[in-house]
């Protein structure tokens, strides 16, 4: 067995990038379930808009998309103005 003296600043060293590595990973992985919502969000919103503009009621609306009374409108005095 081979035995390699470690010192103090390897071992931080290597304790940093280890840190880092894990940072990075979770960082990764709450920008995409971040980036997931905001594109849902967007999609539903973008769905609302072709609903209202072809004349479904805002509770039609609100079951199909999920989005609340006030968000579709909102969106719909939007469309009005």
């Amino acid at each position: 067995m081979i035995l390699t003296e470690w010192n103090t600043e390897d071992a931080i060293a290597v304790a940093r990038e280890e840190g880092l590595e894990e940072g990075l990973e979770k960082g990764l992985e709450k920008g995409l379930e971040k980036g997931l919502e905001e594109g849902g969000t967007i999609a539903k919103i973008e769905i609302a808009r072709n609903l209202l503009a072809d004349g479904f009621t805002h509770e039609l609306i609100q079951k199909n998309t999920g989005l609340t009374l006030e968000e579709i409108e909102k969106l719909s005095n939007q469309k009005q103005a």
